[in-house]
């Protein structure tokens, strides 16, 4: 049997109402030379079941079970059965369009320095959330890899599950890690701090959904203070690497939050030489 081009690694717990149609969606891709791996993350509902289906109905599709409970083991145990030279990220409740997988995979062919390829995405939410909404309309805006490395301690600039990756830049770079921090901000910051490049193509490739159990609204690794103490750490990197007054800094804006953000700064061993603010006192 020929390898796969693209090997799709789909973690899921407890996804028994979205497995289906988020399978359903890389079955129906107008490329062909693909396989899913579906990685059951111990889930207590019928999840495995549905799973083993679908299986059963298309030999791409694989079944991996890992029993130890987080996003990161469950990719790192499907990638360790993946056989694709490109590496695409899946959520249970995601929808990837038709042509995502070929729209990539033939970015990453033509562009052979690109190591990480992602794209633009639709959100959808069964939640209000404004900021959310407001993120991605952010976030499609970053397109370029000289945006993407320029916005990258403004916000997280690519959404997870819409990554396709080089096998060889994983190999380079390093996987996912587990911590007290987001792992997917985490991998981006930590690859381009290794000169890695990131880009996107234009389409839309993913329809993003958004729940109140999603882990970023759940789980204190995706909480505010988390993304912040995670580009503390790289951002010091950064300015030893680039800044010649290292480690003296002038932080623009004295307002609370700007104050109280830049304790973190001030803990890890950068001087705060000056505060500019319109505000006299």
């Amino acid at each position: 049997m020929t390898a796969p081009l693209v090997s799709v690694i789909l973690p899921f717990y407890n996804a028994e109402n979205t497995l289906h149609s988020a399978t359903n969606s890389i079955l129906n891709q107008s490329l062909e030379q693909w396989e899913l791996i579906l990685v059951d993350n111990a889930s207590t509902d019928h999840s495995r079941s549905i799973a083993q289906s679908l299986a059963k109905q298309d030999t791409r599709i694989r079944l991996v079970n890992e029993p130890n409970r987080s996003v990161v083991s469950a990719f790192n145990a499907g990638l360790a059965q993946a056989q694709g030279a490109y590496i695409a990220r899946m959520d249970a409740d995601d929808i990837s369009h038709p042509d995502r997988l070929k729209l990539q995979s033939d970015f990453l062919n033509k562009y052979s320095e690109t190591d990480i390829v992602s794209g633009q995405v639709h959100y959808q939410s069964e939640v209000s959330q404004e900021g959310m909404q407001q993120y991605v309309n952010w976030v499609n805006s970053i397109t370029t890899p000289k945006q993407i490395l320029q916005n990258q301690f403004v916000e997280l600039p690519t959404i997870n599950p819409s990554l396709m990756f080089r096998r060889s830049a994983i190999e380079k770079f390093g996987s996912y890690r587990f911590g007290d921090f987001p792992e997917d901000y985490e991998l981006v910051l930590r690859w381009l701090s290794q000169g890695a490049i990131i880009s996107k193509v234009d389409d839309i490739v993913l329809d993003w959904h958004d729940s109140s159990h999603r882990l970023t609204r759940t789980d204190a690794r995706y909480s505010t203070e988390a993304f912040y103490r995670i580009k503390t750490s790289y951002l010091t990197k950064w300015l030893e690497q680039n800044n010649p007054f290292y480690p003296n800094v002038v932080v623009w804006g004295a307002g609370r939050k700007s104050r109280q953000r830049a304790k973190l700064l001030e803990k890890v061993g950068i001087t705060i030489s000056a505060f500019i603010d319109v505000v006299p006192n």
